[in-house]
């Protein structure tokens, strides 16, 4: 009775050793606060590193600090129709082969500027009938939606609402006797 037990034991372990291998434990998790979207953590990390490339961090915070990429995440995922979603997912996808042909590295490692003048190189790109065509224009829609989605998070943010913009909820009480030459205007850029 133990000679079978041990017989069925090493069969299950040897058969369960030999199905390792054809497992791959190196794919990416999807993140499953977004169940429209598939996006996983790196491709969370370009997000983030795209839009704090739009609005990088100064004397006032940036993107990045703000966490705007949830904001775009958001957006993308609730408010998009399937035909948005996927073509802001290819371009999502065929962004990193842009940098690479672009400028022969990854984004990470860019400059400030070469990010720059990368962004602005694939917000411009033009969609024609050609397969490279039609991922240009994809990878322009993705940009597009990023720069729009950045700045709309950025400015609706609490921090920039609260603490750059004098933020009044109501307009104010009603003083006839000033002039419009004595008014200060909103601090806007900090």
């Amino acid at each position: 009775m133990n000679r079978r037990h041990a017989l069925r034991h090493i069969a299950l372990i040897s058969g369960g050793l030999a199905l390792i291998p054809s497992c791959d434990f190196s794919k990416e998790d999807i993140l499953s606060a977004y169940e429209n979207l598939k996006i996983t953590t790196t491709q969370k990390d370009l997000l983030a590193a795209i839009s704090d490339s739009i609005i990088p961090a100064g004397e006032i915070k940036g993107a990045l600090d703000l966490e705007v990429v949830d904001f775009i995440l958001v957006m993308v995922n609730d408010c998009y129709t399937l035909e948005n979603r996927e073509k802001f997912t290819a371009g999502l996808n065929a962004f990193p082969d842009y940098v690479k042909t672009s400028a022969a590295k990854i984004f990470e490692s860019l400059t400030s500027k070469e990010k720059e003048d990368l962004i602005l190189q694939g917000v411009s790109l033009v969609e024609d009938e050609s397969l490279e065509g039609k991922k240009r224009g994809e990878i322009s829609y993705f940009l597009n939606t990023i720069k729009r989605f950045t700045i709309q998070g950025y400015m609706a943010s609490e921090y920039i609402q609260t603490e750059i913009i004098p933020y009044s909820l109501n307009p104010g009480e009603y003083n006839g006797t000033v002039l419009i030459s004595d008014l200060q205007k909103p601090r806007i850029n900090g």
